[in-house]
């Protein structure tokens, strides 16, 4: 496969024959069937600094919160009634939710739905952390790498923050048993051809279970914040060849995608993505976990956005079954 060709061409007849064996891929290991994800943000309190992202620790003019214990069940108790079985819970890197609170959560959370997977998305944690929460009942975790060119990692990070450290966490999760997931923003500041193969070499031997890409959108006080957007159309040609290289991966339409098109959900299913990830936070915080412009927040209620997606599946021929989604591999 000439990746650089495939990203390049303008031949649109060599992108559709690329989609549609994406989609041929994925319909033989997955059937017709798109797996939806309760996303629950618990916290936009974060101690990083990362130069893209609008919940980063020198953010101004951002209002902060975290959810209790007792709001992150209710949240579960709500997706479970209307068909969810994986929760993810997603923050940034807030020390308030040390180990002891978080497996409080995570135990809590599994007493309650024993049928439901558990996946974590809360950054670079100590080896013992990712243990213990992993015993506590997580199932998965999900931490993107960002880019697998250590060079490119450090023009997107600050100084304190490690390429090494961020791909140990990766392989850390992998030994202690958990479902990982990793990813990458296209058309981030300094991303090139070369290390996009990169990502696409990482991804082809690290075998994820989970790759969320979506295209890089600028936030608000961050020092990218005048940097172009990523395309839609690269993006949906990298989901399609992530689903050739890997055909058992677990693949999301990004909410970035539904950003920043109408149908960015549709078109990243018919490229061969498989799985959607609704908002159940409450309404009042959702537009407050702001980590790029213009972040999709419909204000709907969880049963319109479960309902709405579920029609919306439908309508191009895709079932989203009550179901944990678990990886096919």
């Amino acid at each position: 496969m000439n990746i650089r060709r495939l990203l390049t061409t303008s031949d649109p007849n060599a992108v559709e024959e690329l989609y549609a064996e994406a989609s041929r891929i994925r319909d033989e290991v997955y059937g017709r069937r798109v797996f939806m994800r309760g996303l629950i943000e618990i916290s936009n309190h974060c101690k990083n600094n990362c130069l893209y992202c609008g919940i980063r620790r020198d953010a101004p003019r951002l209002t902060r919160y975290r959810l209790t214990k007792e709001q992150i069940l209710e949240c579960c108790r709500t997706g479970h009634a209307l068909g969810f079985r994986t929760f993810v819970l997603q923050g940034g890197e807030d020390g308030w939710f040390t180990d002891e609170v978080m497996c409080d959560i995570v135990a809590a959370i599994r007493k309650a739905h024993p049928d439901c997977a558990i996946t974590l998305s809360l950054g670079e944690r100590g080896r013992d952390s990712f243990r213990r929460l992993r015993e506590a009942g997580a199932d998965r975790y999900l931490l993107r790498h960002e880019t697998a060119d250590a060079d490119h990692y450090a023009h997107l990070h600050p100084k304190e923050m490690s390429f090494e450290h961020r791909m140990q966490c990766l392989h850390d999760l992998r030994e202690l048993g958990y479902q990982v997931g990793c990813g990458f923003m296209v058309g981030s500041p300094g991303q090139t051809l070369d290390t996009l193969q990169k990502d696409l070499d990482f991804i082809r031997d690290f075998r994820p279970e989970m790759v969320g890409i979506g295209p890089f959108i600028p936030a608000s006080g961050t020092p990218f914040e005048e940097s172009p957007a990523g395309s839609v159309e690269a993006t949906l040609r990298l989901l399609a060849i992530i689903r050739i290289i890997h055909p058992h991966v677990l693949l999301p339409a990004t909410s970035a995608l539904g950003t920043m098109h109408p149908t960015g959900r549709e078109r990243a299913i018919a490229a061969g993505a498989n799985v959607v990830m609704p908002n159940l936070s409450p309404q009042d915080t959702r537009a407050l976990y702001s980590i790029y412009n213009n972040k999709l927040a419909t204000g709907s209620e969880a049963a319109e956005s479960a309902n709405d997606i579920r029609a919306r599946m439908k309508a191009i021929g895709f079932e989203v079954p009550t179901d944990r989604g678990d990886f096919a591999g």
